[in-house]
């Protein structure tokens, strides 16, 4: 990794840059009053009419293992009956979208040393996914299924707020679409009703800076081709 990724970044530019999906934790517990001090501060993020659509589950210690296993058995038994409450992608996924999304995908499984094909080795890592990596925090979001696309906008910058607020403090995160694919089990575990929709989860604690996962960073398209100046 790169110089100061595992340092509080002292501006948002620097929060901005250094944040990454990091998939491997130390131990070491993240004091109760940053986690809230984290989780308050998206409630600055902007949103339609100030709707504030947002709702989070902070998860530690007992609950957090209790989740992320009844999560990660489900996965690891193929236990039939589980769907998204939401499409994540688009069926198919078109380009240049799919190169990207394969760039990512093989770059990882290649740094990792699972090969194409390799069914069993994929799946032990992806079963990583559910118990969030490891990290000694777990939250997940959720939105009233009421709401409309707007709103889902506006939960894209409250979870990017989070985002950078982790890395102010010295703090990873990993965004994880993946909680999402079990929101039956999530909505059980947490007792709350189907009029919630379960958008994902998120990783969030201390880099392991000697986890090889960690160093590995996809690729960013350039600003000039996604983004055109006027004047």
């Amino acid at each position: 990794m790169s110089d100061g990724i595992f340092e509080a970044a002292p501006d948002v530019f620097e929060a901005a840059r250094t944040r990454r999906s990091i998939r491997a934790y130390r131990p070491d517990p993240v004091p109760a009053e940053v986690v809230r001090e984290i989780v308050a501060l998206g409630r600055h993020a902007p949103s339609g009419s100030n709707i504030q659509p947002w709702r989070v589950h902070a998860l530690t210690g007992a609950m957090l293992r209790r989740v992320g296993s009844a999560i990660q058995q489900a996965f690891v038994n193929d236990e039939p009956g589980h769907k998204r409450d939401y499409d994540y992608y688009t069926d198919p996924v078109y380009e240049p979208y799919l190169a990207r999304r394969r760039q990512c995908g093989w770059g990882l499984y290649s740094l990792l040393g699972i090969g194409r094909g390799d069914r069993e080795k994929s799946k032990a890592y992806r079963a990583t996914n559910y118990n969030f990596f490891g990290a000694p925090v777990g939250l997940i979001f959720t939105i009233d299924r009421k709401l409309e696309k707007g709103s889902w906008l506006d939960y894209g910058m409250f979870l990017q707020t989070i985002m950078l607020a982790a890395r102010a403090r010295g703090l990873h995160t990993c965004p994880e679409a993946a909680i999402a694919s079990y929101p039956d089990i999530v909505r059980r575990e947490l007792g709350i009703t189907k009029e919630w929709v379960v958008i994902c989860g998120m990783a969030l604690g201390y880099a392991d800076s000697g986890a090889l996962i960690n160093t590995f960073q996809p690729p960013r398209i350039e600003v000039d081709a996604y983004a055109v100046f006027l004047d």
